[in-house]
C-alpha cells in the first residue's frame, strides 16, 4: 500500500479532484487547507528564522491505495496540478505497512 501526499494550488483542486475521480478502484481522498513556503519564496537569507516569512495558501491532498495505483494517481495528480509556474507543488510517496478499516475490522489492502 501506499501513502500519496500531494500540496497543491488551491485553484487546481477542482481539476485533481476530476482526475482522481476517474480512476478505477480508488476509493478516496482527504483534503486539507494549508499554509507553506518552498524553495524560491519566502525562504531567502534575510527572512531565515523570521516569523514573518511570506507563506502562500494552498491544499494539502492525501491518498492511499494499493501499489498498483499509485503510479497512476501520481500522474493523475501531476497532470491535473501542471501549470508550468514556480510553485505548482510537490507530490510525495511513501510505503503503508498496516491498515484497518474500523467500521469493520479488515485489514491490509482491502481496507484502503
Amino acid at each position: 500500500m501506499k501513502e500519496i501526499r500531494a500540496y497543491i494550488k488551491t485553484h487546481k483542486l477542482p481539476d485533481v479532484t476530476s482526475a482522481l475521480r476517474a480512476i478505477a478502484g480508488l476509493t478516496g481522498m482527504t483534503v486539507l487547507e494549508c499554509h507553506g513556503f518552498g524553495a524560491g519564496w519566502g525562504a531567502t537569507e534575510a527572512n531565515r528564522g523570521s516569523d514573518a516569512l511570506d507563506s502562500r495558501k494552498g491544499v494539502k491532498v492525501e491518498i492511499c491505495c494499493r501499489d498498483g495505483l499509485a503510479e497512476e494517481v501520481v500522474a493523475a495528480i501531476r497532470n491535473a496540478a501542471h501549470t508550468g509556474l514556480k510553485g505548482d507543488g510537490k507530490i510525495y510517496v511513501a510505503d503503508i505497512t498496516h491498515a484497518v478499516r474500523i467500521s469493520t475490522g479488515e485489514k491490509g489492502e482491502s481496507a484502503v
